[in-house]
């Protein structure tokens, strides 16, 4: 790869966090893509004749899971039983990214902690491919074949070895360990039984063949967790596209909730290439974290909703279960292995535990006049028997049209038990147009001053995590203050009838 396709990837790297930022990060990017370039030149022709990746395996231990005490060697059984390896259980093999530091990032020991606490009796390897990885991202890029083929020997050399049946191996990879995984699981004898990709890499990788970076035909099951994937040029820190048989994106796989890109971007300003890992490393590293929770917290694991697009499911359009349509997010995910990718989404919260709490609510909105004028403000409040979620805000993504029901996804950090009641509120944000107005002062002078109410009529809700459905109607018709919040109750008998529980929003009772 040539110098300038170098910059042009690295731009394409800071110019997908700066395209979605504040004024500030706009004013930051000449400093950043100045300090950042000018410590790039020639890169691409750094270290072209170091030596050849070389990959070591180190068997950490439950009680020391940030130390490498014992590393097994290939064609040397022996270190098999020094390190004392159970043959009979999960293998579990963590592959790490690129690196400038030539050092395991701080994750490393959480994650093998967590994945002994979930298994206790299992082996949790640890790849070590520092000395390719803290090349420039390019170089260490092109090492991963070299490093997968190597794990590949390893593998196949331990299934020999210790008669180890593959369905045990589980290879876990992030970033660029990723496609080092998917490389293993290519050039291995004989399939693995699943590979976790934890936010591949994307620059290099982004739109390549299945041969050349990791696919769903490198082991039984592969799944991805897709957590920065905003890309600019056709490129993104993480890989955007589906690569797996089950492809995660929480929060619709951009940027994450309590990652703080403003504080990033000023310190690539300040301190230039060196501080590019700050840029992306909360985004792009909770996708391990999201796996780590995963295994902690077995009995409060977040679910994912298959969806065709991220927006679709910000529209709360993809909340069913049926066939196969909701899965586990991280290491209790069921194994669905279709002929096409399986994209799925899910929301979280800014720290662990990330689990949330999904609602679609469907409102159906009728009127005498025209309301695609209208940009109100539109608030949920839920009443539950274990607990209350107030104030929830519902995004309208398209102008309100009379007579259609309107879909919205709702979202808890709490979990309110089962939904009892809640109350909603309407209120207007924006001036109305002179069509509005003279519409209503139309149907004023006609007398009917009904004509320009909005009427909210049951509203139908589908809880994600439980699959209930409910029907709420308006719990006092007759007694409503169309400004203030309007309480509605679960409906009696057949939802399909008409009821008599009907909320107006009169224009003139609005402030």
């Amino acid at each position: 790869m040539s110098a300038w396709q170098v910059r042009v990837l690295f731009v394409a790297v800071l110019n997908a966090a700066v395209q979605h930022g504040t004024s500030l990060e706009e004013e930051l990017a000449d400093s950043i893509l100045g300090n950042f370039l000018d410590t790039l030149k020639d890169s691409s022709d750094h270290q072209r004749g170091s030596d050849a990746a070389i990959a070591k395996f180190s068997l950490r231990k439950p009680s020391h899971p940030d130390d490498d005490l014992c590393y097994i060697i290939p064609n040397k059984p022996a270190s098999l039983a020094a390190c004392a390896f159970n043959s009979t259980s999960k293998t579990f093999m963590v592959i790490h990214g690129w690196t400038l530091s030539g050092m395991f990032e701080s994750w490393m020991p959480k994650l093998v902690s967590a994945l002994y606490e979930r298994e206790q009796t299992a082996n949790v390897i640890v790849v070590d491919w520092l000395s390719s990885a803290q090349n420039h991202y390019v170089i260490a890029a092109q090492k991963t074949k070299a490093v997968g083929r190597e794990v590949a020997r390893f593998i196949d050399w331990i299934e020999e070895t210790a008669n180890m049946p593959l369905d045990n191996i589980h290879l876990i990879g992030y970033s660029l360990g990723a496609h080092v995984a998917g490389f293993a699981g290519s050039h291995a004898t004989n399939k693995v039984g699943r590979i976790t990709g934890l936010d591949p890499a994307g620059p290099d990788f982004e739109g390549k063949h299945a041969h050349r970076r990791l696919s769903p035909d490198d082991a039984h099951f592969v799944d991805i967790l897709h957590t920065f994937t905003r890309g600019s040029l056709g490129l993104s820190i993480g890989i955007e596209q589906p690569i797996g048989h089950v492809d995660i994106y929480p929060n619709g796989g951009s940027f994450q909730p309590g990652c703080n890109l403003r504080e990033a971007l000023e310190k690539i300003a300040n301190f230039g290439m060196f501080a590019i890992t700050d840029a992306v490393k909360c985004e792009h590293e909770r996708s391990i974290h999201l796996f780590i929770d995963s295994l902690l917290n077995k009995q409060g694991v977040a679910k994912a909703y298959r969806c065709g697009s991220s927006d679709m499911f910000d529209r709360g359009m993809c909340l069913s279960c049926r066939k196969s349509r909701c899965n586990t997010v991280g290491y209790d995910v069921s194994k669905v292995r279709r002929a096409r990718h399986v994209q799925m989404y899910t929301k979280t919260r800014a720290s662990m535990p990330f689990k949330v709490y999904h609602y679609q609510m469907k409102i159906h909105f009728s009127s005498k006049v025209n309301i695609s004028e209208m940009e109100p403000s539109l608030t949920v409040s839920l009443y539950g028997t274990k607990e209350e979620a107030e104030n929830l805000e519902l995004k309208l993504k398209d102008k309100l049209v009379t007579k259609k029901t309107q879909s919205f996804l709702l979202v808890t950090e709490k979990d309110i038990g089962d939904l009892v009641r809640l109350t909603f509120r309407w209120k207007e944000t924006n001036s109305w147009s002179a069509s509005n107005l003279l519409k209503m002062v139309s149907s004023w002078w006609s007398g009917d001053s009904d004509g320009a109410d909005v009427e909210v009529h049951k509203i139908r809700i589908r809880a994600g995590e439980t699959q209930e459905k409910m029907v709420f109607c308006v719990k006092d018709p007759n007694n409503q203050s169309p400004s203030q919040e309007v309480t509605f109750v679960k409906c009696q008998g057949n939802w399909r009838m008409k009821s008599k529980g009907i909320m107006r929003v009169s224009p003139e009772s609005q402030t």
